[in-house]
């Protein structure tokens, strides 16, 4: 039984890598995608860049992960299949059951590996990687692109007509406040700030201010201005794992978040009999249907785990689970035990 044991951990193991590797990358470029999003309002170094991509490490594992098993493991069991090594291993008194359960402990251990993933290491990731965007936007330089529209500078909107060195030309700041006023600064010149306390501003020259309210405007002209970057430095706010997932019980959005991780935390252990039940198959007189049951099966479960993210309850929760497990039970039993 050892040598059963490593020989279907084996065969598992190298389709896994060959499965999981392609889907790791282009997932990581998705994630890339974000990080570029990022750096266009931000100036990163190379190392910078590479902590960026740390922060988004653990969800890009997260969402490669249960993919991987369940394509790794149908892929596995119809190559045993059609190559008839479970039928000689049918022949030898090894039962279907005995077989599944090799891979059982495997998916256990990918279940847990995803519920420490998602618990554990992605709410440490997102808040560092928040603290982090916080820290570099607040500090950066100025970066800003001449002619372009809905660019941000703390609570404003800025418009920037042309640079000559580190003189901007024919600028216009846009604010909207609370009570529903809203200011526009028109200057012919304005300049970057950093003060010895790090506090950003932009400094206007020669120019105008608007300000509405109730129908009204007033004008103002000015020879010099300077609007400050407000944020707070300060803002971004770890939490301890158990404070972070507490908030569930008053944050609905933490609560669908939860249930989310939770139950694609669960998917190696729930499709497994799924999966069994169209992959274990007798070549001579059953068709390999398993590629559009295994794809019909990941859409499914994904549709399930994206309405617990938007409206999911417990209670859903521990339906989906339920019928998984005994709807993947019986048609391992209906299909494959009843036979092997």
């Amino acid at each position: 039984m050892a040598s059963l044991k490593s020989y279907l951990s084996s065969q598992f193991s190298r389709t896994f890598f060959v499965v999981f590797l392609p889907l790791f990358f282009i997932v990581t470029l998705v994630y890339f995608v974000r990080i570029s999003i990022l750096t266009a309002q931000i100036k990163v170094d190379v190392l910078e860049l590479l902590e960026l991509y740390l922060y988004f490490l653990p969800s890009i594992v997260f969402y490669t992960l249960p993919i991987s098993f369940i394509v790794s493991l149908s892929t596995v069991l119809v190559r045993l299949s059609s190559e008839n090594e479970l039928i000689a291993l049918y022949s030898l008194g090894i039962d279907s059951k005995s077989i599944l359960l090799n891979y059982f402990k495997l998916a256990t251990i990918f279940s847990v590996l995803l519920l420490v993933i998602s618990l554990l290491a992605m709410p440490i990731a997102k808040q560092s990687y928040n603290a982090f965007k916080t820290d570099k936007i607040y500090d950066a330089e100025f970066n800003f692109t001449p002619g372009s529209l809905g660019q941000k500078f703390g609570d404003y909107y800025l418009y920037i007509e042309k640079q000559v060195g580190n003189t901007f030309q024919n600028i216009i700041i846009f604010s909207k406040k609370e009570n529903n006023s809203e200011q526009i600064f028109v200057a012919n010149e304005g300049i970057f700030v950093k003060d010895k306390s790090n506090a950003s501003s932009f400094k206007l020259l020669n120019g105008y201010g608007y300000t509405t309210k109730d129908n009204n405007i007033l004008q103002i002209k000015y020879l010099s201005l300077s609007a400050f970057d407000t944020r707070d430095k300060n803002a971004a706010h770890f939490d301890k794992i158990i404070e972070y997932w507490l908030k569930a019980q008053s944050d609905t959005e933490t609560m669908h978040r939860l249930l989310f991780f939770s139950f694609v935390s669960l998917i190696p252990l729930l499709s497994i009999f799924g999966v069994a039940a169209f992959s274990m198959i007798n070549p001579r007189y059953q068709g390999n249907s398993s590629f559009a049951v295994i794809l019909a099966m990941v859409v499914l479960l994904y549709a399930f785990a994206s309405l617990l993210d938007n409206i999911g309850t417990i209670y859903m929760l521990i339906a989906g689970v339920v019928v998984m497990i005994f709807g993947g039970k019986w048609l391992f039993k209906q299909r494959v035990e009843r036979y092997f």
